[in-house]
């Protein structure tokens, strides 16, 4: 049996403005009608795999449960990173968690961010690694490379080794990402493989390496485990020990020092997605090397992706030439493809302008549903808030604003001080400042209510939580 740990803690900032801090790539439609997360998790579940482990932050945590259970899986364990530290700390966590329970355990450790289109060559190319695992070496997948690609890392391979074997081969060394002309070369070469960050060990395997080349991480990650604490169903990580662990990836703190190393080759199709440029290639471009979503229309374009993210924006390119295009409600993206690895810049930008967009989603997700704001004006707010069946909201009141909500879809139960009502589509109820309240949806199917804010003060910040089925503070 094989334990997935799926590693969903980045931000994603390259796919930017789709990929924001508040809800980054892993967790978008980038590919398809699933998320990447959740073709991550039904790629590694099936045949010969336990339930996965993810590795996620604090304000992913609901959002992991939903998509799993929204493709109809089920995590056995999720712990929660106190901030993130890099894939190595990660790991340990991962392992230790797992040899908890069975140390000889084989643990694949995946990004949840990636495409594999073919899951049946990859499941059978796992298998083809479990051997070397078993024996105690770690396997790193590296990808049979398709262009002189100057994103990925490179794995070089051993002089006697095959890089179209389907068994495991030796490693000679990582090799960090090369300027074009060294990516020319070495895909001349042909003995190089893409790092995919892909690994296949045992618990015990992974433990040993870490005690050997960063037992001051093991000490710490140990001591954040000990001291994790049990959060509706998730394993919350102790914050001080885990802050002593170095912010590292995995392959500079173990995979660069082991000598117990072993490449498995995998050339069916993988992809990191990581830029505009990977999604344009990983989407199928049409004879004019275009593609657009729906909501957007290429005339007298070559090598161009359009995409408008927000339902009724239509985005129109005319005589564009290898430019890249996204359009969202509140951000607009426009690029030269071969400028895509660049976007990380015009965050940064915006973070030193203290613009908002940078980091947040004008759509924001939580526990029981999600929000938008639609207007906002010097006093006054209008949202559309929508509500999970099932869910609730937490019991809070505001010192600065009332509110007067207009159900529009569905049925809500909408507790105000001592009183409890059902307020069906077309009905509304007022909040006063001050008053006691509660929003939840007892029927099957989503609820959906246009909220009005009026006040001084209109902050997310400004609400105060009696009860809340989420544990939130």
């Amino acid at each position: 049996m094989i334990y997935p740990i799926l590693l969903c803690g980045g931000s994603g900032t390259r796919l930017w403005p789709l990929s924001r801090k508040s809800y980054p790539k892993q967790f978008a439609k980038l590919m398809g009608n699933e998320s990447l997360f959740q073709a991550s998790a039904r790629r590694l579940s099936g045949d010969g795999f336990a339930a996965p482990v993810i590795v996620t932050g604090d304000p992913f945590r609901f959002i992991v449960t939903e998509q799993l259970a929204q493709v109809e899986l089920m995590a056995q364990g999720i712990l929660i990173e106190p901030e993130g530290r890099n894939t190595a700390p990660a790991v340990l966590a991962s392992a230790l968690w797992v040899a908890e329970t069975d140390p000889e355990a084989l643990m694949l450790v995946a990004p949840s961010d990636h495409v594999i289109p073919d899951i049946a060559a990859f499941a059978v190319t796992v298998q083809a690694a479990v051997p070397r695992a078993l024996a105690g070496d770690l396997v790193t997948f590296g990808i049979t490379p398709t262009r002189a690609e100057t994103g990925y890392g490179y794995l070089e391979l051993a002089p006697d080794a095959d890089a179209k074997a389907v068994g495991p081969q030796p490693l000679a060394r990582f090799v960090e990402k090369p300027d074009a002309a060294r990516a020319t070369e070495m895909l001349a070469a042909g003995n190089y493989l893409w790092n995919a960050g892909i690994f296949l060990f045992t618990a015990k395997a992974i433990i040993a390496a870490f005690n050997i080349h960063a037992p001051q991480m093991v000490e710490a990650v140990t001591a954040s485990l000990e001291n994790a604490n049990a959060d509706l169903g998730f394993t919350r990580l102790a914050d001080s020990a885990w802050a002593k662990a170095d912010d590292i990836s995995i392959d500079y703190a173990i995979m660069e020092k082991a000598d117990n190393l072993a490449v498995m080759p995998f050339g069916a199709g993988w992809s990191d997605l990581g830029g505009w440029d990977a999604v344009w290639l990983e989407s199928g471009p049409d004879a004019d090397g275009n593609v657009c979503s729906d909501n957007a229309t290429a005339i007298d374009c070559t090598d161009t992706l359009l995409r408008s993210e927000t339902e009724g924006l239509q985005l129109i390119g005319i005589g564009l030439e290898n430019i890249v295009a996204i359009a969202m409600g509140d951000a607009v993206l426009v690029a030269d493809k071969s400028q895509a690895q660049r976007v990380k810049e015009a965050v940064d930008a915006l973070k030193a302008k203290g613009v908002s967009q940078a980091v947040q989603l004008p759509r924001d997700y939580r526990p029981w549903g999600w929000y938008e704001s639609l207007v906002i004006g010097g006093r006054f707010q209008v949202k559309r808030i929508v509500v999970n069946p099932g869910a609730s909201l937490s019991l809070q009141s505001h010192h600065h604003r009332s509110e007067h909500w207009i159900v529009v879809e569905g049925t809500a139960r909408v507790t105000v001080d001592e009183t409890v009502k059902l307020i069906s589509e077309n009905q509304s109820v007022y909040i006063p400042l001050g008053a006691v309240h509660r929003m939840e949806n007892p029927g099957k199917v989503p609820m959906v209510l246009i909220e009005v804010q009026t006040g001084s003060y209109l902050g997310e910040d400004d609400i105060i939580r009696y009860e809340d089925i989420y544990a939130r503070g």
